[in-house]
Order: structure tokens, then sequence, then C-alpha cells
């Protein structure tokens, strides 16, 4: 039997199919770690951890998140050195290590392979960096991001294996790592993703919206300019004016996940709204919603509009393609990486509001013309199946045990002991 250790802030997170598919199987001992917040997953033991301070506000601002993560990294290893004095030698580790819980794990588990999930690494130019010009890049900005990257290749340094989810995420990696970096994406539930012609949505207000009407839908986890928000928005006042039917469904929450908060308002939907007034009985903000809602979402869009910085691809885009959705998604390359212009999905710059608007109109006023643009997507999103990332993460942890040795580690052996650890 093989032991195999998760670590992730919010466990799951990115590993819930994976974890669940070993945790099942008899030749595999899952065990999990996370912060004290995880929601955790049935079936896996979580061993939740909390920093026992938080970074000290007088230091160097750059250097914050590195003490955040070294703190993160150090409560991660004291559960680690009690996982060995308890016997438990994990194979495999299996981690995201995005926030530095793993900084040390080699230092307790040498021996172990330690695959780790390399989501993002930030160039100060070329992506997501000065990307828009509304918000430029400063050079204290372009400091920040080269020593927040001092995380990231110490993670780079210290796994045996990586694995990111897209081409273009693999490119953003130095290149004297990429070879240890495999492109896997961890999948989305196309087996509940589906088109259907007789999806009905009832909104708050008590409306029933039907499949096959003019409507179009935004989709993000927060409503915020890192996936075009504001293009969006900017664009509404031509769609509305465009066709007196659209009905507009956005989804989204209030908070940010990228970047910033507005400077003077509380979220940028209060700021969009404004600057940009609309008719608020066809433009329906629906917060964040229940899955099976969000799904009756996506099967009533006539278009559906996804637009983002050069950064990490949302699962709602690929989503939104497994139901069936015409996308017009933003010309920016992690976009590209899944659409083709005029073959599953329309592509448009992502600052040009009236051809955004535009292009939104011409879908919307000839319905039927993108049939085969609607079933390329799906095929599409076929292609990104939560049942092929699941074999494909699994092949890669099982090559990985392959390269296990049965030696003990260091802290089994009493070089490494807790000692005085702050």
């Amino acid at each position: 039997m093989k032991n195999i250790l998760f670590i992730h802030q919010n466990f799951p997170g990115q590993f819930r199919h994976v974890a669940q598919e070993l945790a099942q199987s008899p030749n595999y001992q899952v065990l999990a770690i996370g912060r004290d917040t995880a929601p955790g997953l049935p079936g896996v033991r979580l061993l939740r951890y909390t920093p026992h301070r938080s970074p000290k506000q007088d230091g160097h601002p750059y250097l914050r998140r590195y003490e955040d993560a070294v703190l993160h990294g150090q409560a991660v290893s004291r559960l680690l050195l009690q996982l060995c004095q308890q016997g438990f030698l994990p194979d495999v580790i299996v981690a995201h290590p995005g926030w530095g819980e793993t900084l040390f794990a080699k230092d307790v588990f040498p021996d172990s392979q330690l695959i780790h999930f390399c989501e993002y690494y930030y160039p100060a130019r070329g992506a997501d960096a000065g990307f828009d010009p509304e918000f430029p890049l400063s050079l204290d900005g372009a400091a920040r991001l080269r020593a927040r990257n001092a995380l990231h290749l110490l993670n780079l340094e210290n796994c045996d294996l990586g694995i990111t989810p897209t081409r273009w995420q693999h490119s953003l990696h130095p290149a004297a790592y990429r070879d240890k970096i495999t492109i896997i994406h961890e999948g989305i539930d196309t087996g509940r993703l589906h088109a259907d012609p007789h999806a009905t949505l009832t909104l708050p207000n008590g409306r029933t919206l039907h499949a096959g009407q003019p409507i179009v839908t935004y989709v993000a986890r927060n409503l915020e300019p890192y996936r075009g928000f504001h293009s969006f928005m900017r664009a509404l006042p031509i769609i509305l004016r465009g066709h007196p039917e659209v009905q507009v469904l956005i989804v989204g929450g209030d908070d940010v996940s990228y970047g910033s908060r507005p400077k003077d308002m509380v979220s940028w939907r209060e700021k969009l709204l404004r600057e940009v007034p609309v008719d608020l009985d066809r433009v329906h903000f629906l917060g964040k919603l229940p899955y099976d809602t969000y799904r009756k979402v996506l099967q009533v869009s006539a278009v559906h509009v996804y637009l983002t910085y050069p950064f990490v691809l949302s699962w709602s885009l690929l989503e939104a393609m497994a139901s069936g959705c015409l996308v017009v998604g933003s010309d920016t390359a992690p976009v590209r990486e899944v659409i083709s212009h005029g073959e599953n999905g329309l592509l448009v710059d992502f600052f040009d509001q009236p051809a955004l608007a535009e292009t939104v109109l011409g879908t919307l006023h000839e319905p039927g013309c993108y049939q085969n643009q609607r079933a390329a997507a799906r095929a599409t999103a076929a292609r990104y199946s939560v049942a092929k990332g699941v074999v494909a993460y699994r092949r890669l942890i099982e090559q990985a045990s392959a390269c296990h040795t049965s030696s003990h580690s260091a802290a089994q052996d009493g070089v490494l002991s807790s000692g005085h650890y702050l």
C-alpha cells in the first residue's frame, strides 16, 4: 500500500477528484493537511493547522508574503514531524505550495516524492501585471512581484515533479524548471454539465426565463477587473439599447479574488453601477449561486461572455462550453488556448467595449447561426473532463511513487527534531 499525502491550504481545492479516487482504492492510504478553515473531503482524514502568528506589520512590505509563507511552512512541518513520529511516511506528497506549506517538507521527508501544483509564476511583463492601462504597473509593483517569486522559485527547486493546468501557465515558469512540470488540467464535471433546450430559471424577482430567449450571461467568482467586469459593464448600455428584449444575468460576489478593491467604493459592482447606470429590471446581479442554479444559468444562456486578463483560466469558461454555451471571450492568451475564433466560440479585444457589444448583439439577432460552434465548444470541453484529469493525475502519482526509495527519512533517523521551532 502506498501512502499519499495531500497538502492544500483550502483542501481539497484542485485535488478533490483525485483525492476521492485514491481514497477509494485499496492500494492507497490517503491523508490530507489543510488550514483550520479548509472545508475537507468526506472519506479523507484531514489534519488542520494554524500559523502561530501573523507576519509582523513593521517588516519590509515586500517580505510580508514570504514571512507568511515561512509561518505556514513551519505550522505544516510540525504536523509532518508528528506524522513521522507516528510512523506515517508518505511515498508521495501532492501539494499546492502557493502559501508556503511545503517549504520544509523535504527537510522532514527527504525521500518522499514531492509533486507541486504550479499554478502561476508572476512575470512583470507579458501577463496580468501591467496588462490593463487603467491600472498601470509601477516600479514598486514590479519589485513586489519579483520578491513574491522568491517563494515560487524555492517551490520549483524543492519539488520533484510539478503539475500545471494549461500550456500557457506552463510557459510562464522559468525555462530551467519547465521540464519537470507536466500539463494536467484537474478537470470539470462534464457529466453534470450539458445543454438543455427546455431549461428554465426563476429569478429572485419571480420572473422565469427560458432557454431560447435572448439572455446574456457573465460569470466570475468575484466581479472585478481581472475578469473583465469593467469592460463588460461598459459594453452593457450598447447591448441593452441594441436589443430591447435582452435579459442579462451576472453571477459573482463582491469580494476580490485578484488585484485590489476600488479605492473609492466598497466593491467593483458598486463602482461600475455608479459609472454605468443600467436598467436593473433587465440586468440581474445574482451573487454567488448554488451549483445547480448556476448550471441553469448556463443552460438558459443565449450568449455567454467570458473576459480575463492573461491569467489563470477560470473553470467557468470550460463549464460554459460544456453546457453548450456560445462564448464570446477575450482575445487573451489563456482563452485562445481553448477557443479558436469562429470555430468553437468568438473572440474580441478585451478593451474594445463597442466590439464586444456588437458581437453579442450579432449572436442574439441570429441565434440559429451558431449551432456548430456550440457543438464544437462541448467537444472541446470534453477534453477537460474530471475523468481525464484523474487518470493523468493518478498516472503521475504512480510514476512518482515508483521513484520513492525505501530508506527512512532523516527525521525518523533522529537527524531532525522539532527543537526550538518558532
